[in-house]
């Protein structure tokens, strides 16, 4: 059966692209960012994951305001990059795993989740700065990926309550996978931004905090959340901590922080690392209230 090894969350902001075309890791500005990741990094070698299961949000590079899916879960062989006006080099396609998405899909729809399927799909920044993070270099990438987008951009969103169930899940699905392969799950976004409005520039470091000690030991506080609270303590594209959320749901059992970092700004945002693993053998799942 496969093996969840741990989750992996990280902000996604555009300019980060734009600081390893640059080369500007040991940048004052930005050295605090990227000293965070060698510690995930080393991580990663241990842990060996196959696959990485990758909760994103899509910028108007696949989905746009016209046709916006609640959920949407890839299972193409291929996933290109595109130029989204960032200026940010396009990355190697990534494989994708097939067999392993037809599952994840097969699995959700029987847990009455509605989701869309692609079998085509683009990804765009949300998934490739974290993965050109994990996975410095520009080489091959050493996983597969199956990508999974949630609506951040156009409401009605999804609850936190219904993110941390679609990770639950993702998480029992992916342990039900009758393969011998590693699996990380990956949470992309965040943590609180707001880019328009009077709250332009909104940070809240005492809340960013908040949900990075209760992503370890309490997800069901974030998971009862209501999406104004939300807005309210995070910001507008705060909103992106549900991809975290998801990530969390997917794990089981006994979570070990490995390792966080947390910075800001970055771009009028606040940018976060989490490594989490899991230690025990996978265990019943209780719901959120």
């Amino acid at each position: 059966m496969a093996t969840i090894t741990g989750a992996i969350m990280s902000s996604h902001v555009p300019s980060i692209g734009g600081a390893i075309a640059k080369g500007l890791q040991q940048d004052p500005y930005w050295k605090p960012f990227f000293d965070g990741f060698p510690p995930a990094h080393a991580w990663l070698a241990k842990a060996k994951p196959d696959v990485a299961v990758v909760f994103y949000n899509d910028h108007g590079l696949n989905f746009f305001l016209d046709k916006l899916p609640t959920f949407a879960v890839g299972a193409a062989p291929e996933y290109r990059n595109a130029d989204e006006g960032w200026g940010i080099p396009t990355v190697r396609p990534f494989n994708g795993d097939p067999a392993l998405s037809w599952h994840l899909i097969d699995s959700l729809v029987a847990d009455e989740f509605d989701i869309t399927m692609c079998q085509e799909m683009l990804v765009d920044h949300a998934l490739t700065l974290p993965m050109a993070l994990l996975w410095p270099g520009g080489g091959e990438w050493p996983v597969r990926i199956v990508p999974i987008a949630m609506n951040h951009v156009q409401y009605p969103l999804p609850s936190p309550r219904r993110s941390y169930h679609l990770g639950q899940a993702v998480g029992r699905a992916i342990e039900a996978w009758d393969e011998d392969a590693r699996v990380v799950v990956l949470g992309t976004g965040g943590l609180s931004h707001q880019l328009d409005g009077p709250r332009a520039g909104f940070i809240n470091k005492a809340f960013d905090l908040m949900c990075m000690d209760a992503i370890v030991d309490d997800p069901g506080r974030l998971a009862r959340l209501s999406m104004l609270e939300l807005v309210r303590e995070a910001g507008a594209q705060g909103t992106e901590l549900m991809t975290w959320v998801a990530a969390r749901g997917a794990l089981t059992g006994s979570v070990s922080k490995i390792h966080s970092n947390y910075h800001i700004p970055i771009s009028n945002t606040a940018a976060a690392l989490m490594v989490l693993e899991n230690r025990a053998p996978p265990a019943a799942r209780v719901l959120a209230a």
